[in-house]
């Protein structure tokens, strides 16, 4: 039989409910491939080894009697360390929340405690989810899977690099701007951004509010959907959340894509994109021709604003969401003086990193009066403007497509510009701003490097850009591939 741990969820699942395996023998295999690879990875910044074991012999059980079972019952699954888990620590890759423990569940984690799935651990990230490179982490960079010099992307880098190097059967990281998509890109992952609004956000730690949404790393479109249906749907306690209905998204694998209309941007060809990204892209466009789609350009004249605009509006609300870590509340606190004001400056000042000061002080300055008209409102403006070719758009088309990444994965270390990190995210970045659903899909190599291949659907169509996914799965074998660690 095939190594446990490089099972699919469906495969696993399927043995599972057959009573082939266990789930404490398949999350003993997860566990063992942690100690053997995580010590080069470094994608977890807590392991729950016994917490897995508990709650693998309690999917047991499930299983056993064969009540109440899911498609995640039994399956080890990773948490990317920005969303809350009660009395386990939560620390979004900051000094700041270093040993802070929440008192309560994110929906997300009720939802995934219900179907009896297994947590192996905390994974690292940038800190408070700023970043594009799993760099900014204040405890140490993650290494991606397949070459241990260069990053897994981010901000949700530890969640894939766990998924890529076989330590987890899926896991869910955050995206904000790409940090799902992106790293997905760079270690031959599906990672999939759901609408905003579909899975909700409570007790999911605030970087950009309107920005933010929590989805699944996997290693097919199939286990993509599985994951994505086990979290989606509306929750009272946000406010944000979608009353929308939640489809099946596995039903909707049809194998099919004939007849759908795809779109490709003009203005995704921009320069500084690597000639192997522009080539496999084009090369895997084709391939969806091949496949019956109808294949033609759209232009979306506003989305080469995305970065600049996106560079104002999420620092803004950062700036204003970590202004409740002050010190006096939870988390870090100085200690070492009787003055108000110089204690909550020196927390802020050794509880943050580099990279969370450079954002609180752009969006501060941008919020600031006098500026406010000037940036953030303009802004705001562009956003609009931004969501309104996505409509016109898919007036024409069912999905769009594009390359995920602009390069292959960097070294570490090798941008120390932050702007040029910045400019990682510029085909993901759009998709944000409109709200719009995106997912990131294995789409080849370059020198042995993953390169992704972008999907993007309107509102609340994932079952389609996970079609196309799937569809697409069907005749390449690069979701198939698995790093030489």
């Amino acid at each position: 039989m095939t190594e446990l741990y490089k099972l699919s969820i469906s495969e696993a699942g399927a043995l599972l409910r057959q009573r082939k395996i266990s789930a404490v023998e398949l999350t003993q295999a997860h566990l063992d491939r942690i100690r053997a690879v995580e010590p080069k990875v470094k994608a977890f910044t807590l392991v729950t080894d016994e917490l897995a074991l508990q709650q693998a012999r309690e999917a047991d059980k499930r299983l056993a009697s064969g009540e109440n079972l899911h498609p995640l019952t039994g399956i080890p699954l990773a948490i990317k360390d920005v969303i809350s888990t009660k009395g386990i620590t939560t620390t979004c890759g900051s000094r700041m929340l270093e040993n802070f423990k929440p008192p309560f569940d994110a929906t997300v984690m009720e939802r995934l405690n219900a179907t009896g799935f297994v947590m192996v651990g905390k994974t690292n990230m940038d800190e408070f989810a700023m970043g594009s490179s799993t760099e900014h982490s204040a405890f140490f960079p993650t290494h991606n899977p397949w070459d241990l010099e260069r990053a897994p992307g981010g901000s949700s880098g530890g969640s894939a690099a766990a998924v890529a190097a076989g330590m987890a059967m899926g896991s869910y990281g955050s995206d904000t701007g790409g940090s799902i998509r992106q790293p997905g890109s760079l270690c031959n992952l599906v990672g999939l951004k759901p609408t905003y609004g579909r899975v909700s956000r409570f007790g999911l730690v605030a970087f950009a509010s309107s920005l933010d949404q929590i989805g699944p790393f996997a290693r097919s479109a199939r286990d993509a959907a599985i994951l994505l249906q086990a979290i989606a749907g509306h929750d009272q306690r946000d406010g944000t959340s979608s009353p929308e209905p939640v489809q099946d998204y596995e039903a909707a694998l049809s194998g099919s894509i004939k007849g759908l209309r795809i779109g490709v941007p003009e203005e995704y060809w921009v320069e500084g994109t690597q000639p192997e990204v522009i080539e496999t892209t084009k090369a895997n466009i084709e391939r969806l021709r091949e496949l019956g789609a109808e294949i033609s350009p759209v232009s979306l004249p506003h989305t080469r604003y995305g970065v600049a605009a996106y560079y104002i509006i999420a620092p803004a609300e950062a700036s204003s969401n970590l202004a409740r870590y002050d010190g006096v509340k939870y988390g870090y606190s100085y200690r070492d003086t009787s003055d108000m004001w110089e204690a909550m400056e020196k927390t802020r000042e050794y509880g943050f990193g580099a990279e969370v000061k450079r954002r609180i002080m752009l969006g501060t300055y941008a919020l600031s009066a006098g500026y406010y008209d000037a940036y953030y409102k303009r802004a705001e403006k562009v956003r609009t403007l931004i969501k309104q070719d996505f409509d016109r758009a898919f007036e024409k088309f069912d999905a769009l497509v594009s390359p995920a990444s602009p390069t292959v994965a960097f070294k570490i270390g090798e941008i120390s510009d932050p702007y040029q990190m910045y400019l990682q995210d510029v085909f993901t970045i759009p998709a944000n701003l409109a709200g719009i659903c995106g997912v990131s899909i294995p789409g080849g190599f370059s020198e042995n490097l993953p390169i992704g291949l972008q999907l993007l659907g309107n509102v609340f169509k994932e079952d389609v850009i996970l079609r196309i996914a799937d569809a697409f799965e069907q005749v390449t074998d690069y979701h198939t591939q698995w790093p030489g660690l």
